[in-house]
């Protein structure tokens, strides 16, 4: 019951419909037409109804909430848009439901560990988000001994019982790579992201062999994602013997961070330096010059990983999810060479 007393019963009757479908609804079950939930939902926004998660989790054993657990230092996640964007897509879905989030932001390997151990024994969430999968990933032995459920985002590297939600971003870098070569550029370096991190080894992979097809040496630098190694890259990049003509960077903010190293320097950009990122951040929209990367779309990871994993915490059984590949958005940040 919501604090102005509205129950599931007042619900059932403004959408003239019984209060078993309102409950199928709400906790987004199926057996539900779409245009029948859809009027169960807007009954329920409209009354300022709202579940109580305690009351719900009693009668049957449900949470209601799901977990996000995040190893990155602080200042990584403060600077990246992706998770902003990404829990922003997981709260679409779970707000809709009555269901929260639980977010965790931990130092360490131990420190993560003892945050799944604990939200799982106390059952505090009925499942779990799997971001930056790793190449040796212990958590999804993890959850298995735990007796809980995950949704990751990527496949992890030995398989996993537990459903992923993926995006190609094989062809988006071939599409990049090619776009530089086209333009004239033959000296190209990628600042390459934390590489512990699978999509990090693959995203650098993946433009060593599309280099390597262009008949082009790549020059890779390897930092962990943040804006400041970003920065530092760039400077070592830009003091070399043979400075690179374009660098195309393992994310945005490492890619702002490295415009404004080449600013600084009275480097023209694009014209004296090609940027590139590889996550299509929006703010990439509105720094100067806009920044062409690859389009990701976060809030939809997010809005497809939350709700596979209510569907497999609901239903016992959810199918992959395969997001559109991610393609190359070309904005003003690359142009051909000149010579300086």
């Amino acid at each position: 019951m919501s604090a102005a007393g509205v129950t599931i019963n007042d619900v059932a009757r403004a959408a003239g419909v019984s209060k078993g479908l309102v409950s199928l609804a709400l906790n987004g079950r199926r057996g539900v037409a779409e245009d029948t939930r859809e009027r169960i939902l807007t009954a329920a926004r409209d009354l300022g109804w709202t579940p109580n998660p305690g009351a719900r989790g009693l009668s049957t054993r449900r949470a209601y909430a799901l977990g996000l657990i995040l190893r990155r230092a602080a200042r990584t996640i403060e600077v990246d848009p992706f998770f902003a964007a990404f829990i922003a897509g997981v709260e679409t879905v779970l707000s809709e439901r009555g269901q929260v989030l639980v977010l965790t932001v931990v130092p360490d390997r131990a420190a993560e560990e003892r945050a799944y151990e604990r939200l799982a024994a106390d059952k505090r969430v009925d499942g779990f988000l799997l971001t930056d999968l790793l190449a040796d990933d212990a958590r999804i032995g993890l959850i298995q001994r735990l007796g809980s459920q995950a949704v990751s985002l990527g496949a992890p590297a030995d398989g996993s019982p537990f459903p992923v939600i993926s995006r190609d971003y094989d062809s988006g870098i071939d599409d990049l790579v090619a776009h530089l070569v086209e333009l004239g550029h033959r000296r190209i370096a990628h600042v390459s992201g934390d590489e512990r991190m699978l999509h990090g080894l693959r995203r650098r992979e993946r433009f060593e062999r599309a280099t390597e097809r262009a008949g082009i040496e790549p020059v890779i630098l390897h930092t962990d994602f943040s804006p400041e190694q970003g920065a530092e890259a760039t400077k070592a990049l830009l003091d070399s013997a043979a400075p690179p003509t374009a660098i195309v960077y393992g994310n945005d903010p490492m890619a702002i961070a490295g415009m404004g190293v080449a600013h600084e320097r009275g480097l023209r950009l694009p014209d004296d330096l090609s940027v590139t990122g590889l996550d299509g951040s929006q703010i990439g929209t509105y720094i100067y010059p806009s920044l062409t990367t690859l389009d990701n779309d976060p809030a939809g990871w997010g809005v497809a990983a939350a709700t596979a994993l209510l569907r497999l915490v609901e239903d016992g059984v959810a199918a992959d999810v395969a997001l559109h590949p991610a393609r190359l958005v070309v904005r003003a940040s690359t142009a051909p060479p000149t010579a300086r």
